[in-house]
């Protein structure tokens, strides 16, 4: 009787084991360790891990101050906003204030930000499978990424592991400057 359940016990044990080794979730993703950032933050807060990250609400409307750059990193406009952020008034904001833009959640390519010909709801979506897409410009010249979630799949670690990639390309772009 005892050896059934211990090979139970020992069955239960391996299938739980395979249920938490989820091939769609990055292992061992490397935690932003860099220098303390404060980051912009139009729409809700996402959750983290770091601890050197200070997250500071914004309104669209706040894009336009002149001193962004001395007060924030980066800023990252949400999913709920992207819609209002894609429109004309914004996309100068973006190629002039000399920090990088994230656009977190969005179907839609970095250019509907950039370019005021495009319409948000108008534009199709990215051939791509990018959770975010970055937007930098210094100067005459812009560039932009986007980052991918692990196997495409939607979780909280592989989310939770795009932002960290994110923090450390805001610090580098930062200490370029």
């Amino acid at each position: 009787m005892k050896k059934k359940i211990i090979m139970l016990l020992l069955l239960v044990l391996s299938i739980l084991s395979a249920c938490s080794n989820d091939k769609n979730e990055v292992k061992d993703s490397p935690l932003y360790e860099g220098k303390n950032l404060t980051i912009g933050i139009v729409g809700k807060t996402p959750k983290i891990r770091e601890k050197n990250i200070t997250f500071k609400n914004l309104d669209l409307k706040d894009l336009g101050q002149e001193n962004l750059s001395s007060q924030y990193n980066a800023v990252f406009i949400m999913k709920k906003h992207l819609s209002e952020a894609a429109k004309a008034p914004y996309t100068k904001i973006y190629k002039t204030s000399g920090i990088p833009f994230f656009f977190i959640d969005s179907k839609k390519p970095y250019g509907v930000f950039t370019d005021e010909k495009f319409d948000y709801e108008q534009s199709i979506d990215s051939p791509g499978k990018e959770y975010a897409w970055e937007y930098y410009q210094s100067g005459e010249k812009g560039q932009y990424w986007g980052y991918g979630l692990y196997n495409n799949t939607v979780n909280h670690a592989n989310i939770k592991d795009v932002f960290s990639r994110i923090f450390t390309n805001v610090e580098t772009i930062d200490n370029q400057k």
